[in-house]
């Protein structure tokens, strides 16, 4: 895997503050920062909380009950943004999150997906999971199916954000969409956000009807978006919500270089986490570790200020599996880094960095 350096040039910089600015629209309230879904008309906090590993595939199982809690103690922490999909443990993680919000539910901006299938063999193949193949697929029909499920799970009768999880190619665009704005009219989904999207399917997306959201992987070791795509969503009013913005817990700094992963763990296969390469991030976390003191910030608190700090990306979806994850998690989204340390932390990346184009 090659890995590259990038570093936005002070233009980019200047278009995007200028065309995406968010001044006034950012509210700070209770030591959380608060940021508009596109133009949705709906506000969420900056880091959202992410339900990938509770629902325990490919992350070695999962507590139910600590799951629970690690969602209270987001809420509680000033979150009131959560994401999952019906494809994180078959179900699983849905049904944790419709438990834990159970009394608290219009406290919550709660998004969730469609489009990774397992009730159905159209589209592609995508992955086995538990002894179900699951496929990509994005019909109108399947798309009706997979909102009743969610809504069912979540136990609610509405869903904030509802997002395409991978995209199909078997599936015209236009089939897909339609069905999503059917869906809002309906009053089913209040907004349209897609994952996992190149940028010609998101200006497809857009020619049909508003797309609020983009979730698309960023963190300091997966830039690649500041080519285009990060431009673009600024420029159209689109937020950009960061999905692994921890790089998986690597860069927490405290994944040791000589610790095994399970074979059911999908880190055990990423070469990320080869020895080499975690020897390298944590000299660079090393390096950052001055930036960090200076906010009383561990490493993983810095990475998602920093991802934060970048222009384009509106908010970050950051795992937790237990409160003290939460916590710190939820900890990170109160604090606007100063410009300066922005930019020694962008210079400091760049001296050995694994950063992946």
């Amino acid at each position: 895997m090659a890995y590259l350096a990038i570093s936005l040039n002070s233009t980019l910089k200047s278009i995007l503050r200028s065309t995406y600015s968010y001044g006034p629209r950012i509210a700070l309230l209770a030591g959380m920062i608060y940021r508009p879904l596109g133009q949705s008309g709906i506000t969420a906090s900056v880091v959202a909380h992410g339900t990938w590993a509770i629902g325990g595939w490919m992350w070695g199982g999962t507590d139910v009950q600590k799951s629970v809690r690690s969602i209270h103690a987001s809420l509680d922490a000033g979150v009131n943004f959560i994401d999952t999909a019906p494809a994180y443990g078959l179900g699983h993680s849905e049904r944790i999150v419709g438990d834990a919000l159970r009394g608290r539910r219009d406290k919550v901006i709660l998004a969730t997906k469609c489009g990774l299938v397992w009730h159905t063999t159209k589209g592609t193949f995508f992955v086995d999971q538990d002894g179900s193949h699951i496929h990509r697929y994005l019909g109108a029909e399947s798309i009706r199916y997979e909102v009743e499920q969610s809504l069912q799970r979540l136990e609610t009768d509405y869903i904030d954000l509802y997002q395409t999880h991978w995209q199909d190619p078997t599936t015209p665009i236009e089939e897909t969409m339609g069905a999503l704005l059917d869906l809002k009219k309906q009053g089913k989904i209040r907004a349209i956000g897609v994952s996992n999207c190149t940028l010609d399917q998101l200006r497809r997306y857009r020619s049909i009807g508003p797309v609020d959201a983009a979730q698309e992987q960023y963190s300091m070791l997966h830039r690649g978006l500041e080519h285009e795509y990060l431009p673009y969503c600024a420029q159209n009013h689109i937020a950009v919500l960061a999905y692994s913005p921890l790089a998986n817990g690597l860069l927490t700094g405290k994944v040791d270089p000589a610790r095994i992963f399970p074979e059911d763990d999908l880190r055990s296969h990423n070469p990320l986490f080869s020895r080499e390469s975690r020897i390298r991030v944590s000299e660079m976390l090393d390096r950052m570790r001055p930036v960090a003191r200076k906010y009383s910030f561990t490493d993983g608190q810095l990475a998602i200020a920093w991802t934060l700090a970048q222009p384009g990306i509106t908010h970050a979806l950051v795992g937790a599996r237990d409160t003290g994850q939460a916590g710190e998690n939820a900890a990170a989204g109160g604090v606007l880094l100063d410009g300066a340390d922005v930019k020694q932390v962008n210079e400091l990346m760049q001296t050995g960095a694994l950063v992946e184009a």
